[in-house]
């Protein structure tokens, strides 16, 4: 009997199509009502220092995420766009040799080792590492 006492009733659909049309959920409460957190308080009961120091700390941990993603920089940024153009211009230079540097070694690794294989004197793997030596000594002829 004390369970129905303390049982609250919840409306779940006010949808008119649903099949369990106005149906009501039944929710028990929390037995310890000391254990609840500030988050299922009633506002109203929830002291004003209380309230305020939430506040401050919500809106600081705010500020300290907007200064980790560096938001104001971005802002500035969008503001001047010779600046943004001019280091756009920098990255994507910085970026295209790098892209270069890295080819270039990679290339001359594959040709090292085709080079190595082709000295094995391999039936087919050979003749077809022989032909790209060729062509690459070829080109390098020409330069």
């Amino acid at each position: 009997m004390e369970d129905q006492k303390n049982r609250i009733s919840v409306k779940t659909s006010d949808n008119k199509n649903s099949p369990d049309k106005g149906a009501e959920k039944k929710v028990i409460p929390e037995e310890n009502p000391e254990r609840l957190t500030a988050d299922h308080r009633n506002p109203e009961d929830i002291p004003l220092e209380e309230k305020m120091n939430t506040m401050y700390r919500l809106t600081f941990e705010w500020a300290n995420i907007l200064e980790k993603s560096r938001i104001y920089q971005y802002t500035e940024l969008l503001h001047s766009p010779w600046t943004l153009i001019w280091k756009n211009i920098l990255y994507g230079t910085a970026r295209g040799v790098g892209i270069a540097l890295g080819f270039t070694f990679f290339a001359a690794t594959i040709i090292y080792v085709l080079q190595g294989l082709g000295a094995l004197n391999l039936p087919i793997i050979g003749d077809y590492i022989a032909d790209i030596v060729r062509i690459v000594q070829r080109q390098l002829e020409f330069k």
